[in-house]
């Protein structure tokens, strides 16, 4: 568990299943991410979060709010088919949560993990290219852009833009 000035970054809980699967049938949220999943994907997607945080030490963990206990979404690292040898620095939040700087705080503690407690010699982040919103979230970590690609996900081809940050510009922003 991770905690930030306002945020949990925890395991899923039973209590979380219901808005995780909410969020992702929302189509403003899954907008560049695929189609809507449905409570059955949801659910075993969090016990998949759960299982590699145990065993690895990072993930795709829940987000809580401190104030109030609620769940805000997802955040986290991970390793994804197109980039192996490379973490993933993502986030996925309810629309209502969107605008308050929950996505750059969670993310922002997770960079930090990585880079520390795992060494990693660098983090990314891949988004589809029109998606703005997740690239102003990129930038405010202090990330570059790094390159544009198509990849594939579930057979489908998509414009993705990665940003990337180095373990040596991450401690050089911080000094």
């Amino acid at each position: 568990m991770r905690t930030t000035e306002r945020l949990v970054l925890r395991p899923f809980r039973e209590e979380d299943l219901e808005p995780w699967a909410a969020l992702n049938a929302d189509p403003a949220v899954t907008e560049y991410l695929g189609e809507p999943l449905s409570r059955d994907e949801c659910d075993r997607i969090a016990v998949a979060v759960n299982e590699r945080y145990a065993a690895d030490g990072f993930g795709f963990l829940a987000v809580e709010r401190r104030t109030d206990g609620a769940f805000l979404g997802a955040a986290g690292l991970t390793r994804e088919q197109w980039y192996p040898d490379d973490l993933e620095i993502g986030w996925r939040l309810a629309r209502e949560y969107w605008g308050h700087g929950y996505a750059t705080e969670a993310a922002a503690s997770w960079m930090e993990h990585g880079f520390t407690a795992l060494g990693l010699p660098r983090i990314i982040a891949v988004t589809d290219t029109p998606n703005v919103r997740s690239i102003a979230v990129m930038r405010r970590l202090g990330m570059s852009f790094d390159h544009e690609a198509v990849l594939e996900e579930d057979g489908v081809e998509f414009g993705a833009t990665i940003y990337s940050l180095t373990a040596e510009a991450w401690t050089a922003a911080r000094r």
